[in-house]
């Protein structure tokens, strides 16, 4: 039932502001499944959403197909790198970095929104450091991709603030591309994790099963619950709990 609602709350806040992962993950923890595969756990209950809002998105990522072929390579081998490296931690180290995990995860979702803006107002000039700089972006995304690979939390914000970088401005594409890459390093990850056999699968599923029929809720009753609410909601949750973390390590 933890998890069920866990994944019900964690699945509507995914679809009206993002930010459901600080909700199931944790939720694992308490319901005791160890770090890790809570980790890697969480990253699967969160994919279908991925998959879906990608395909919702589709007439807005196609114009950019040019691009998907860089991109999903570079979210393929950053996310199995980073899964790879959480299948080398153990629990106990993995405990001491979740805090601090945590807290970079809930400062990009506080500040994701101003970085975006700071990106976006300096586009143009992102243009042509696209064109001259592409390396440097595509080792950007694939570091990104790693830390998606690793932990899962906060990584669409982190894809907005480098969708804004390389110069996009629409925002419905930048949205289905954050959804597609997301989506792509999930995959790879969640099959490195089933492959080793990391994933606790009857409380990923239930966590899964509530964050669709959550995702769901909250896209068709969406007009009744502003972002905002939503947004300050998860922010107070995300710093309790990062302080909750911080201090059972080092409390």
């Amino acid at each position: 039932m933890l998890l069920f609602a866990a994944g019900l709350l964690g699945g509507m806040i995914n679809s009206l502001a993002g930010g459901g992962s600080f909700v199931i993950f944790p939720a694992l923890l308490f319901a005791g499944v160890p770090p890790v595969l809570a980790n890697a756990s969480n990253t699967y209950a969160c994919l279908p959403g991925y998959v879906t809002g990608a395909i919702g998105y589709w007439k807005h990522i196609a114009p950019h197909k040019g691009r998907l072929a860089l991109y999903s390579a570079l979210g393929l081998v950053g996310g199995f790198l980073g899964a790879e490296a959480l299948m080398r931690i153990s629990d106990e180290a993995f405990s001491v970095i979740i805090p601090w995990l945590m807290a970079f995860a809930v400062a990009i979702y506080i500040f994701g929104q101003r970085i975006n803006r700071f990106f976006a107002a300096r586009s143009v000039g992102s243009k042509r450091a696209a064109r001259a700089g592409a390396i440097g972006l595509s080792v950007l995304l694939l570091a990104i991709s790693f830390y998606g690979g690793f932990f899962n939390a906060g990584l669409g914000i982190v894809l907005l603030a480098w969708l804004a970088l390389a110069g996009f401005e629409d925002v419905h594409a930048m949205n289905g591309l954050k959804l597609l890459i997301s989506a792509v390093v999930s995959v790879v990850a969640v099959l490195r994790f089933a492959a080793t056999g990391s994933i606790a699968w009857v409380e990923g599923s239930v966590a899964l099963a509530g964050a669709m029929v959550g995702g769901f809720a909250a896209a068709y009753f969406s007009h009744l619950v502003p972002a905002k609410v939503i947004r300050g909601f998860v922010v107070v949750y995300g710093v309790g709990l990062t302080v909750y973390f911080f201090w059972g390590v080092y409390g």
